[in-house]
């Protein structure tokens, strides 16, 4: 899971670009303080910077700058100033990519996958997350345990996924509860009982037995 850092003022704009990164098992800021940027660059600690170049205070080319004083993390500049003058000093001042607006979501993906690639050598590997000797396969939602393969729901494959991210520490159920959020409208509350229930039973019938715990009243817990 890569950690991104949105810098776009556009709200709506920077919630539609968050989706699909999230949609591949990343984690995503959308940054609100546009005035003082480095200190929630440097706390966030982002793998990945999404960066408009209009912003209110000052313009992404001072951030990239700023930035480039203390790290050398990807940045992909995104603007509606895609002529030529603004490419070219997006990757004069130490921008790794550049994105138009309007954002497409292919084009998006495509772009932040072939930085990370790029930059953290993850060319041919498939990112997974492992406990126990089980295998959740990001790419793919399944999971993989002693020789077995599974196929997860949706919802099975995220409750999964939150809960090994956060392994060895209780997940509330309003953290399950907003991560499901995210994939559709609305859920009921009994949505999600249902699902960890139906969950549990595929990692028993693997061999996978207690694999999730119960914290009566805080949520649930792998460890």
């Amino acid at each position: 899971m890569y950690r991104i850092m949105i810098v776009e003022d556009d709200l709506s704009l920077a919630e539609a670009m968050k989706k699909p990164i999230e949609d591949w098992g990343n984690e995503v800021l959308c940054v609100r303080n546009f005035r003082d940027l480095i200190p929630v660059f440097v706390e966030y600690d982002p793998h990945l910077v999404l960066m408009d170049i209009m912003l209110p205070f000052y313009n992404g080319y001072y951030w990239c700058g700023e930035i480039r004083k203390i790290s050398d993390v990807p940045i992909i500049f995104i603007s509606s100033a895609s002529d030529n003058m603004n490419i070219v000093m997006a990757m004069n001042m130490g921008g790794d990519d550049f994105i138009p607006k309007p954002v497409d979501r292919d084009v998006l993906t495509a772009k932040i996958q072939a930085v990370l690639r790029r930059a953290y050598g993850m060319a041919g590997k498939v990112p997974v997350l492992e406990h126990r000797g089980a295998v959740l396969n990001l790419n793919s939602t399944t999971l993989d345990y002693n020789g077995q393969r599974i196929e997860l729901t949706r919802n099975e494959f995220r409750i999964l996924q939150t809960l090994l991210e956060n392994k060895g520490k209780v997940v509330s159920r309003d953290t399950l509860m907003t991560r499901l959020w995210q994939m559709d409208s609305y859920v009921e509350e009994n949505t999600l009982t249902v699902n960890v229930t139906r969950l549990r039973r595929k990692l028993e019938g693997m061999g996978l037995e207690d694999f999730i715990s119960t914290r009566v009243g805080s949520g649930y817990i792998v460890e």
